[in-house]
């Protein structure tokens, strides 16, 4: 894998901490890492975006944005509205594929969730991984709402013939509730992909040192980590639900 596409459920579920953490985990394993963001809003010339933050809490990542639009809005609102050109998903997979040739790794975050569009074609990040042939990593929450998010974003992918490559719980709340744990077992099941980690609420208030060196507890084997969804499970009170 030299390309992964990270997607979410939705807006603010943790895109940009879990990218960092998956590029913390593969720099770790010795590999080198870009963070491509294929489409910046909300931020102002000069203000920190998503791609430099996940390098500040990564590390030695090269970071790369391909656009940037001053108001928080999907990116082809955005663009129309500041009357800038809008990013095409072909533009967004020259741009990885290139990287790709320069790094062993290329991590292409998206905005908003999987079907949010780039332009004024209806263009997303799921044409983008189509063109790459990449695959999707999905974050999703824990609590109440995800499982029907979470679902009909695994179903696109499958609709579209794209490879999910799993789910990663972007903040795990540091005091569970029943739906939190109980979708513990119920995301995988509806997404028909593997829990692959679950990062706990506030890692991006962390150092950068100390982020760094937890990044591995919180994702699995696949993203270079030693999260392990069974014994996450059993240490925060997974129930077994009576038939």
């Amino acid at each position: 894998m030299r390309i992964l596409m990270i997607t979410g459920t939705g807006t603010e579920v943790g895109k940009t901490v879990t990218t960092a953490a998956v590029a913390a985990c593969a720099l770790a394993a010795g590999r080198s890492v870009a963070v491509l963001k294929a489409a910046q809003t909300g931020v102002a010339p000069g203000e920190h975006g998503d791609a430099a933050e996940a390098a500040r809490l990564a590390g030695a990542v090269t970071s790369v944005e391909l656009a940037r639009y001053p108001e928080p809005l999907a990116p082809a609102t955005a663009a129309r509205r500041c009357g800038r050109p809008p990013v095409r998903p072909a533009e967004v997979a020259e741009a990885a594929a290139k990287l790709a040739t320069e790094h062993d790794l290329v991590l292409v975050e998206g905005a908003g969730g999987l079907l949010v569009r780039f332009d004024e074609a209806g263009g997303t990040l799921a044409d983008a991984a189509r063109l790459l042939g990449a695959p999707v990593l999905v974050v999703t929450t824990a609590g109440l709402g995800t499982l029907n998010t979470t679902e009909l974003t695994a179903r696109e992918l499958a609709r579209q013939g794209l490879d999910l490559a799993g789910l990663v719980i972007g903040s795990w709340p540091a005091a569970p509730g029943l739906a939190d744990r109980c979708n513990l077992a119920d995301l995988p099941e509806v997404a028909g992909a593997p829990l692959l980690g679950a990062l706990p609420t506030g890692a991006a208030a962390r150092a950068p040192g100390d982020f760094r060196a937890a990044a591995p507890r919180w994702l699995a084997p696949a993203l270079d980590g030693t999260w392990d969804a069974a014994a996450f499970g059993a240490r925060e009170g997974a129930p077994t639900c009576p038939s």
